[in-house]
């Protein structure tokens, strides 16, 4: 019952910035990782940063932290993402996810326990 709503995607020229939102609601009290994937056409989707409810951050990748900064209120079902530098090579559907065995921070970096997500948030940037 837990359901989520992704919001900020759209338009931007290469080199500008973007963010975006997600807020998580339903019975959440178990749900204390939320995280933000990307997916773009022909590719497989892929994790770019979680956080916790109680402020621990994981990156899948090093590369991320020069451009993507995930944060969010603690204590709070909310998480955002701020993307600046943003390349053609950016474009894909962004998507917000949480999942249920969130026990510790490190938990937040199971990609592949996320089972919970939204219904994505269109980022295309031009040339």
């Amino acid at each position: 019952q837990v359901r989520i709503a992704e919001f900020g995607g759209g338009s931007v020229q290469a080199g500008g910035s973007l963010n975006l939102s997600c807020e998580a609601s339903g019975p959440t009290y178990s749900y204390n990782c939320m995280a933000w994937f990307r997916r773009a056409p022909g590719k497989e989707r892929e994790p770019i940063a979680a956080r916790f409810s109680g402020g621990g951050i994981s990156l899948k990748d090093d590369a991320y932290k020069a451009r993507f900064t995930i944060s969010g209120p603690n204590g709070e079902y909310r998480v955002f993402l701020q993307m600046t530098s943003l390349t053609p090579e950016d474009s894909a559907m962004y998507y917000c996810a949480t999942k249920r065995d969130s026990w510790s921070p490190s938990s937040c970096s199971l990609w592949d326990h996320y089972d919970t997500w939204g219904q994505g948030t269109q980022v295309t940037v031009s040339p």
